[in-house]
């Protein structure tokens, strides 16, 4: 069973810069892959960024390339997501998820794939 708090948000300019972190509980946080998302009112889920349970390998929705970065601290037990240059379309509830355990890297973009979630942290950008 893992938890997962997200923290950071809130009211930032667009061109501006925001860090969100995630701290996850349990003991075996690096056979987890991990992942953002967003969700803005009336639209559906998106996967922002991911990253395999070591850190080796990121990736990310082409609308955030080059803009956001996702790291992680398994000493920690914590996920962050770096956003630089920020856009009013990035407004939404971004949501930090775990995938499922695994003992080798793998990662996904599905939101079918992530078995927990936590509650959510507000990010508005204002133009």
């Amino acid at each position: 069973q893992v938890q997962l708090v997200e923290s950071g948000g809130g009211l930032v300019q667009a061109g501006g810069s925001l860090r969100l972190s995630c701290a996850a509980s349990g003991r075996t946080f690096s056979m987890y892959p991990m992942g953002w998302f967003r969700q803005a009112p009336g639209k559906e889920r998106e996967f922002v960024a991911g990253i395999t349970g070591s850190g080796s390998t990121t990736y990310y929705a082409d609308a955030v390339k080059g803009r956001f970065a996702i790291s992680r601290d398994n000493a920690k037990n914590t996920v962050y997501l770096q956003m630089n240059s920020p856009k009013p379309e990035d407004t939404a509830v971004y949501y930090c998820a775990a995938g499922r355990a695994r003992p080798y890297d793998y990662y996904t973009m599905s939101p079918r794939d992530y078995t927990y979630w936590g509650p959510g942290t507000q990010v508005t950008v204002s133009s």
